[in-house]
């Protein structure tokens, strides 16, 4: 059987576990049979409801806190994009049946995205394990008094793990925070180059995770009537990508004043990176600008090309000078490059991954999108333009991968 041919509605149905699919604003968007079993609803009575319209809190008991924390698990989901597994829960349910009447009860969920064809996060999978005849099993082995000990040692021990993992997601938070600020110290603002007007972007992932490994970078050089323009991405996040970062842009950055052009100077970078612990893989694309002879020189490390947009509305993507990135060959060897000339008014963009790349799709329709977006706005100047592309091309859910964007007016 083809994967095409498998009905996976019937499927999601048939699953023994108990599953519901929930919108991002926490809508039932749909049940499958052992979610309705278990819940004692039936689908009219679900789907298409807020989930917390139909499973509120004990009003009964005071210190109810089941709908708050699945709340705040589901929002951490729709945020960052991550799965979120859940402690024990005891969240009581109402008894259909009987209106006022609320049943003890004791889950285990799970909370995992599910993304769209654009990378974006379109669904949240809820699935939930009922636990609660464990919980009442334990009641009724050896004695009162000891089952109530083993209860409570349960259900403490389930919280604790709960709170352990909230002081986790916080040191990510505050590192993600350091990480960012460490960041935007070090990319730099974009240089005065004579007339010719630059933007820059810098995006951090929606998540706490993928952050703070993209830089870009803009070396004027008058003495001989070049530009320098980079971007780079470090594989790894966080406090140490950051670090990496700073020290291949800087390093980057010293060898395009003194390199013959682009490829010499991702030579001498490639050289260096074999130095820096965490630079294996990292990948760039330098580009030199000779104004007086209106041409682009490029060179590529394993780097999503740079695209030209000409003032005919064309766009050409700068891909005829790609290698591997950074320390991917056990030995160092010569890197192409390659020159294209340039008409006055053309915007030449270089940008990171997280731009165009999306989950289980290919990257040639994330150059297109890339493409299409640059034709509609190639009249803005710069830092409209560099914002429309942002709008265009980002998922209204946010993005896993940080991004880095330079737009230059030529």
């Amino acid at each position: 059987m083809r994967p095409t041919d498998i009905d996976f509605k019937a499927v999601f149905h048939a699953l023994p576990g108990a599953v519901a699919l929930l919108t991002a604003d926490l809508v039932f968007a749909e049940t499958n049979e052992a979610y309705l079993a278990l819940s004692g609803r039936t689908r009219e009575q679900v789907v298409g409801r807020y989930l917390f319209d139909v499973f509120p809190d004990n009003p009964g008991d005071p210190v109810a806190s089941g709908m708050r924390n699945l709340h705040a698990s589901l929002r951490r989901v729709v945020a960052g994009g991550e799965s979120d597994s859940m402690a024990l829960q005891r969240y009581d349910v109402e008894d259909p049946d009987r209106p006022g009447v609320w049943e003890e009860r004791y889950w285990s969920p799970v909370n995992v995205p599910v993304f769209g064809p654009g990378g974006e996060l379109v669904l949240v999978l809820h699935r939930v394990e009922e636990v609660t005849e464990l919980i009442r099993a334990r009641g009724t082995r050896g004695g009162g008094d000891r089952a109530r000990v083993l209860e409570a040692e349960l259900y403490t021990r389930a919280r604790e793990l709960q709170e352990l993992n909230q002081r986790l997601r916080d040191a990510h938070a505050r590192e993600r925070e350091v990480a960012l600020h460490l960041q935007q110290a070090m990319l730099p603002a974009p240089v005065p180059l004579d007339h010719h007007r630059a933007a820059v972007r810098y995006r951090p992932a929606t998540g706490s995770l993928n952050v703070c490994g993209d830089w870009y970078d803009m070396i004027d050089m008058p003495d001989r009537g070049l530009t320098a323009v980079a971007v780079g991405d470090v594989v790894g996040h966080g406090l140490h990508a950051a670090g990496v970062m700073g020290q291949l842009r800087s390093a980057l950055s010293a060898a395009c004043r003194v390199a013959a052009g682009p490829a010499q100077a991702l030579e001498a970078l490639d050289l260096y990176a074999r130095s820096v612990d965490g630079a294996e893989s990292t990948t760039a694309v330098s580009v030199f600008i000779d104004w007086a002879g209106r041409s682009l020189t490029y060179s590529s490390a394993g780097h999503p090309p740079p695209a030209l947009c000409h003032p005919d509305r064309t766009v050409t993507f700068l891909d005829r000078a790609t290698d591997p990135p950074l320390g991917a060959r056990p030995d160092h060897v010569s890197r192409p490059q390659t020159t294209t000339g340039f008409t006055e008014g053309s915007t030449l963009i270089l940008y990171t991954d997280g731009l165009v790349e999306r989950r289980g799709e290919d990257i040639d329709r994330g150059l297109q999108r890339l493409a299409d977006s640059l034709t509609r706005h190639r009249s803005a100047d710069p830092d409209n333009l560099a914002d429309s592309l942002l709008r265009d091309l980002i998922p209204p859910a946010g993005i896993t991968d940080d991004t880095a964007l330079v737009v230059l007016r030529l």
